[in-house]
């Protein structure tokens, strides 16, 4: 039997309380992605401040999960967090995490081992973040849309989808100020907003959404975990060398990994079919609107999840040294230069989710695909040492894109859910998005890596012989897997003078010495190999977003779930009286008594 904490006879929207719900929800989740990409530039401060070197071979893996541990967290947990919310209350829910969030987040900050124990301290300590963040991602859309009337949903989940995107750009000027100072003010920094985020939302917020008293899903919870991590370590696994190969996509472990997570997560979706009580609802892909909504969203996180990556490697690694900025400078400069995109984000995500109420998430949605596509092939026609303004008025392109699909595709999946299954539905929703991040990342390093490995290695054995480096030496570094440069690109470390240390540079000429490990040197040895791996990310990131506007598409018109029907079993016969404008036998017509589907 299936409880309400209001009744649906009686209004729930109440305007001063609809803004107490934004403001609370917003910060909530301005704070979690500042902090999954705080770090991304605050990394050489952090492995300095613990004493590791992020380049010695050993490393690399803490340095990844460090990385996207926190993704990789919220990915397998946020859709069984919003179940849990469904069940228990969105609210209270909601408001644990905001706990947990803040408790880790002091733990990070005050983490007392170094080396190894330490990495491992932070990693421990990150992924308690991201079961925190996992329960904000999944109940916080929800809470929204409990809070406001349908024809408002779009702006309040525009703002808060925007002030998301924000916080992930943010972090990373955010980082570049607080880690040269003291890497532990990188986590600090949450705390006193964790604090009064979490008191604002006990004393203020309020269960206005149904709930559906359920058993948990423990087979489901625990095959679709093992599964979905097994698939997004095995991507993460697979960027890293494997024996002689540049990447380990060939290793036993990752293809056990990748091969075992496919087959653990296909007994889950048949088991989720045969269960009373399903953690991942299949059925609420009947809805047209939602499952065309989170395809295209998954689509479009491939195309985007990777690229923030790629243009910090590219402005850290090859632009900013060309222009006469230090290593040390660059990760600061990279968060700058790339705010053009976030005022993008900024200036179409709340516009186009308010247009969304009155026009319905299709035009915009697909429009804003179309148009991140049009952007990625533009960038592509930049050479490696681009004007900045050409480069700015692309990446600002680029974020109107994204503005205009992600705010009403959200609310557009928000609307179609039945109110009973919104907290479930939005951690569905977070789940593709959040898995399509960790493994699009794995995609553009993949392509990013086979195109360097074709190129670099001849250019840099050429290079360090012309200028002195004894040919044995030389071929030892070019021989060096295009990951580990990539890696010391992106924490803002010369890698040439790091790779070749005091012992080589010692024996050569001060010219030489100098010359190789000059600013502008190793940026203008790397830039065709990466141009090349760069076009195949940027074509990959060209055929996604295509494809999400073609999802996007198929969304049909504007759609509302009634407020007080739940799902129809298959086959099962709807009642007459209220008529969708686009309804098919894969979009069933839902009604509840005096409602109408818009």
């Amino acid at each position: 039997m299936n409880t309400a904490a209001a009744s649906p006879s009686q209004p729930v929207q109440h305007d001063r309380y609809k803004w107490v719900a934004l403001t609370n929800t917003t910060l909530g989740i301005l704070m979690a992605t500042i902090n999954s990409s705080i770090v991304l530039i605050a990394l050489p401060n952090i492995f300095k401040g613990i004493k590791l070197n992020p380049l010695d071979p050993g490393n690399s893996g803490y340095f990844l999960w460090l990385l996207m541990g926190f993704m990789v967290v919220t990915a397998v947990l946020v859709v069984s967090f919003g179940h849990v919310g469904d069940m228990f209350g969105r609210v209270k829910m909601y408001t644990v995490g905001f706990a947990i969030f803040t408790l880790a987040s002091i733990l990070l900050s005050v983490t007392w081992s170094t080396g190894a124990a330490g990495a491992i301290e932070l990693i421990v300590f990150r992924i308690i973040q991201g079961v925190g963040g996992a329960f904000i991602f999944a109940n916080s859309a929800a809470i929204l849309t409990d809070a406001f009337p349908k024809n408002q949903r779009g702006l309040a989940l525009g703002i808060n989808n925007v002030a998301g995107i924000a916080g992930s750009f943010i972090g990373l000027v955010l980082g570049g100020l607080l880690a040269p100072l003291d890497w532990r003010l990188v986590f600090l920094v949450s705390v006193p907003f964790g604090v009064a985020g979490t008191l604002w939302a006990i004393f203020r917020l309020k269960e206005q959404g149904f709930r559906t008293p359920a058993k948990i899903d423990w087979i489901g919870n625990i095959t679709f975990a093992v599964g979905l991590i097994a698939i997004l370590v095995g991507i993460t696994n697979g960027i890293e060398p494997y024996g002689t190969s540049t990447m380990g996509w060939g290793s036993p472990a990752v293809l056990a990994e990748l091969i075992g997570g496919a087959i653990v997560l296909a007994f889950f979706g048949w088991y989720e079919t045969k269960t009373d009580h399903p953690m991942f609802k299949l059925r609420l892909f009947r809805i047209r609107a939602f499952s065309a909504g989170n395809f295209a969203a998954l689509l479009a996180s491939m195309g985007r999840g990777g690229m923030m990556f790629i243009l910090i490697i590219w402005l850290q690694g090859i632009w900013l040294p060309l222009h006469g900025y230090t290593y040390a400078q660059t990760p600061l400069w990279a968060g700058i230069y790339l705010l053009p995109l976030t005022a993008g984000f900024l200036v179409a995500g709340p516009v186009s989710g308010l247009l969304s109420d009155h026009f319905g998430a299709r035009p915009f949605a697909t429009g804003g695909m179309i148009l991140a596509a049009v952007s990625f092939y533009v960038l592509e026609l930049l050479p490696t040492n681009f004007g900045y303004p050409g480069f700015a008025g692309v990446i600002f392109l680029n974020g109107v894109a994204m503005g205009l699909f992600a705010s009403p595709n959200r609310a557009g999946i928000m609307n179609s859910l039945p109110p009973r299954e919104r907290g479930a539905g939005a951690g569905m929703a977070a789940t593709f998005q959040n898995s399509a991040m960790v493994l699009s990342i794995g995609v553009f390093f993949s392509l990013m890596i086979v195109g360097l490995s074709a190129a670099l290695p001849p250019a840099l054995f050429h290079g360090l012989t012309t200028h002195g480096v004894p040919g044995a030496v030389a071929q030892k570094i070019a021989g060096l897997p295009p990951v580990a440069l990539l890696f010391a690109a992106f924490l803002g470390i010369n890698p040439l003078g790091s790779v070749l240390g005091p012992q080589v540079l010692g024996h050569l000429s001060q010219a030489n010495a100098a010359f190789l490990t000059s600013k502008g040197y190793f940026p203008q040895l790397i830039s065709t190999p990466f141009h090349a791996g760069l076009a195949e990310a940027l074509n990959f990131a060209m055929i996604a977003c295509l494809l999400a506007a073609f999802a996007s598409v198929l969304r049909g018109k504007q759609y509302h779930h009634p407020d007080e029907e739940v799902l129809p079993s298959a086959g099962a016969s709807t009642s007459p009286g209220a008529v969708h404008e686009d309804a098919t036998p894969s979009q069933p017509v839902l009604v509840s008594k005096g409602t109408t589907a818009e």
